[in-house]
């Protein structure tokens, strides 16, 4: 089965798996299965590129396997912009960094540099944790690998020494566990894999006095990576006006330099004055600062992983977003969405509904207060 939902992309892949089929087809005939056995693997890497809150949903992978080998080197390749996140963690031993041509505007010629530099390490375990064709055909095909691991849901099991059977719809940080639990990993000790240190909490409280903010707060983050994801404006504004009002705490907007100018027009539509962080802070400030808050607001983002990190209770608006897959994790959160029945057929980047963009548009003010209200009683109540 292919899990790929843009129909282009799943014949792109289809294609593409078919002509791999055939040929791998004779080399993979004579060449035999073998078991994995834990007393060969001295080195591991994992492969998770993009992006950023699909990187914080593949951490907690990390204890779990230093867990079953102790005395093994653990790689971790990701993009520039997720390195942060791995920051403090003391089950990666090495941190790689690249960012694919066909995720980020690099060019194929870095490509060529970035394999003649990972073809001069071995692994004796590679885990490519997206199950992405691209990521299998243009980086784990190349590493030198006793064991090559994944999913074929994507295609390209042919590139894999170890093809893992799909456990179904599930959220992704269980998506990756599985990959875990596959190599004879203990799922019981988990955590989310992003560690803020002392220094850097005192940084978050640094970063909100210098911007006058003292006592309890609400942080919100009305962007996000995907337009489809984001809910209107004109709400946002209103809901924040009404959450000052409500609850008697001041509002810190976060988000990336990129969303500086929606963040302003915000700032701008508000009745009682907000305090922005945007394009201010790094992204383990923002984890450091997220953390503090009382509550964090968001709509399905990297910034809303990060609250689920760090343990703040979160509350999300969903749109085209599969909240079974990627709704905050092991956290006090709230999802706040509508049933779409397009929902499950949508690739998020391009909404063919009779009414456009219907799955944001028609959450209202009052949905989101209700989930506000449900974090903070599930809060004091614990």
């Amino acid at each position: 089965m292919y899990k790929i939902i843009n129909k282009k992309k799943r014949m792109a892949t289809i294609i593409f798996d078919a002509l791999g089929k055939f040929l791998f087809a004779i080399p993979r005939f004579f060449k035999s299965s073998q078991k994995i056995s834990p007393e060969k693997i001295d080195s591991i890497l994992i492969i998770r590129t993009a992006y950023i809150g699909d990187v914080v949903m593949t951490l907690p992978m990390l204890k779990v396997l230093k867990n079953k080998y102790p005395g093994v080197r653990i790689s971790f390749l990701t993009s520039k912009s997720a390195q942060p996140l791995l920051k403090n963690n003391p089950y990666v031993d090495e941190t790689i960094i690249y960012d694919p041509f066909w995720f980020y505007e690099t060019g194929i010629t870095a490509w060529f540099g970035f394999i003649k530099k990972l073809r001069q390490q071995s692994f004796d375990l590679v885990i490519e944790a997206r199950a992405d064709i691209r990521d299998l055909a243009l980086i784990l095909f190349f590493c030198k690998a006793r064991y090559k691991v994944s999913y074929a849901i994507g295609g390209g099991g042919y590139f894999l020494s170890h093809v893992v059977p799909y456990p179904g719809i599930s959220h992704k940080v269980d998506f990756h566990l599985h990959l875990a639990e596959y190599l004879g990993c203990a799922l019981g000790d988990i955590d989310s894999g992003f560690y803020l240190s002392e220094t850097e909490k005192k940084r978050g409280k640094d970063i909100l006095l210098e911007a006058g903010m003292e006592g309890e707060f609400i942080a919100v983050h009305p962007g996000s990576r995907l337009f489809l994801k984001r809910w209107p404006l004109d709400r946002c504004a209103s809901l924040y006006d009404q959450l000052i009002e409500t609850y008697g705490m001041p509002i810190v907007l976060l988000g990336s330099s990129s969303e500086t100018l929606l963040i302003e027009a915000i700032q701008a539509a508000m009745v009682h004055r907000a305090v922005s962080l945007a394009g201010r802070i790094d992204l383990r400030e923002l984890g450091a600062v997220i953390s503090r808050a009382s509550i964090f607001i968001c709509n399905d983002s990297a910034p809303m992983h990060i609250s689920a990190a760090v343990g703040t209770p979160t509350v999300a608006i969903f749109g085209p977003s599969k909240s079974v897959e990627t709704s905050p994790y092991n956290t006090i959160c709230q999802v706040v969405e509508k049933v779409m029945q397009c929902r499950d057929s949508c690739d998020e980047s391009h909404c063919l509904f009779d009414r456009y963009h219907a799955c944001m548009d028609d959450i209202t003010q009052n949905d989101v207060l209700a989930g506000v209200k449900r974090i903070f009683q599930i809060s004091r109540d614990n």
